[in-house]
Formats: C-alpha cells, structure tokens, sequence
C-alpha cells in the first residue's frame, strides 16, 4: 500500500484508507517516507503495539488511529532505546 497522508509526524493514512498512530520511539524512521513509498501492515506480537508497517527501509511498530499507546509499556520501551 501507498500513504494517502503523512500531514502529522505521528499518523499515516494509507491508501485504503487504514489510519494509523506511530510508535513515538520510530518516529525517525519515517522520516524519509515519501507518498510513492510501499508499506505493507503486519500483525505483531509486541507488548506496545498490535501492528506494524514495514517497508521504506524499516519497520514502525503501530497502533489504529483509534486505540490507546499502553503507558507503561511505552515507557518502558522507551527508556530501553
């Protein structure tokens, strides 16, 4: 899939219309996203979030736009880097 809009660092819309939050400790990773780049979503078996996009030379852990970032956990992953 392609992004439909990156307008915020922390939410990308693809092109079916998905709407995702991006982990804030992968936020540089999306940095070099451009509209023409090709993601794919992946279920993931972490303890902050339940999916991630891979593609454009990475992988950004995600929740829907629509969910909650665990705090704790969030933290917790921060901290570690």
């Amino acid at each position: 899939m392609k992004i439909r809009s990156h307008s915020e660092s922390h939410l990308v819309e693809l092109d079916d219309g998905s709407r995702w939050q991006i982990f804030p400790g992968d936020l540089d990773i999306t940095l070099n996203w451009k509209p023409e780049t090709e993601l794919s979503v992946v279920t993931v078996d972490d303890e902050v979030s339940s999916h991630a996009l891979v593609g454009g030379g990475g992988k950004v852990r995600v929740i829907r736009e629509d969910e909650t970032w665990p705090v704790r956990e969030v933290k917790s992953a921060l901290k570690e880097g």
